[in-house]
């Protein structure tokens, strides 16, 4: 079963109905529109048919903070944007400046307002109602009941078009759709080969129009990505928009993912692998981790060293 709305006939390549609110009814489709921009390469490089990859060509700029594929789980190489321990050392020095030149006394709850962009095919496809988008932002408030973010649903907008649902052309999407300014959270639902994508937020000023994730539409509560259904991808997803590395990140180093309270990790999980200690370093692996590609049923939790990072990182980037 594929998780769509019944068909919609439309006669348009290109047709939008942008919902003003979550709570508002849809407006009327606008008179098609010829997309001038000349084609950038979307170009995702997989390795070995199913599994990781990063992007190159033209979504290079988009900075892209991680892709999961609902694929087999085995060590393929970053599957994100490479951040080397150089870079982080400047990004976190950069980080600690803009702190300092904030006020103290962030609030207690960042409300961050959520927008859905659901990317359609023309004949309907992955076209999913109010009801499950509303689902999948209850997801994230749930996932992160605790930390500090609470999520709301700020608008809907559908766009119909082929190339799009197939995330072909998402830098030009993305600037085409994106609303709100850097602490907007924007979410694109689409159909491909990757369970999600993020950007980081130290890259928002220098990308803001394509700043957002991108989820696959199956992996949405109640999808048919199996062992990927209960909307957790995007919780995952929006961990690295709030500044969050992989828990694997770095492998068995004591730097690791940055967060001193999630063990070392030599690589990514699959499945539920519990108890599983896979660095000689203190602790097991965080397999219940948000952060780690264990599957949808077996995530619980962030840790309380990730919380302080991404509020940390929320108020030096996306205030």
């Amino acid at each position: 079963m594929r998780l769509t709305t019944p068909v919609r006939t439309v006669a348009a390549a290109v047709a939008t109905v942008v919902l003003l609110g979550a709570g508002s009814a849809a407006a009327a489709a606008p008179p098609p529109s010829s997309v001038g921009a000349a084609e950038t390469p979307t170009t995702v490089c997989p390795t070995g048919g199913q599994g990781h990859g990063h992007e190159t060509s033209g979504d290079a700029s988009a900075r892209s903070a991680g892709a999961r594929t609902a694929g087999p789980r085995t060590v393929r190489g970053p599957d994100h944007r490479e951040v080397s321990v150089v870079e982080q050392r400047v990004i976190e020095a950069r980080t600690d400046q803009l702190l300092a030149q904030r006020s103290a006394g962030a609030p207690a709850v960042r409300e961050v307002p959520t927008y859905v962009h659901v990317m359609a095919g023309e004949d309907g496809e992955g076209d999913v109602g109010r009801a499950v988008v509303r689902r999948q932002v209850r997801v994230l408030d749930r996932t992160y009941r605790g930390s500090g973010f609470r999520f709301d649903l700020a608008g809907i907008d559908r766009t119909y078009d082929d190339r799009y649902h197939r995330d072909r052309r998402s830098g030009e999407y993305r600037a085409e759709t994106r609303r709100g300014g850097p602490g907007a959270l924007n979410i694109w639902l689409v159909d491909f080969e990757y369970l999600g994508v993020a950007t980081f937020p130290w890259d928002q000023a220098d990308s803001p129009a394509l700043d957002g994730v991108r989820v696959d539409v199956e992996s949405v509560p109640g999808g048919d990505l199996e062992r990927f259904d209960q909307g957790k991808t995007a919780t995952h997803e929006v961990g690295h928009w709030l500044g969050l590395y992989h828990t694997f990140q770095g492998g068995c180093t004591r730097r690791n993912d940055l967060v001193r309270d999630t063990p070392a990790q030599s690589s990514q999980s699959a499945g539920c692998p519990a108890g599983r200690d896979s660095c000689a370093l203190p602790g097991r692996d965080p397999v219940h981790n948000y952060m780690d590609y264990s599957d949808d049923a077996c995530y619980e939790r962030f840790s309380t060293g990730q919380v302080d990072r991404m509020r940390s990182l929320f108020t030096a980037y996306r205030t």
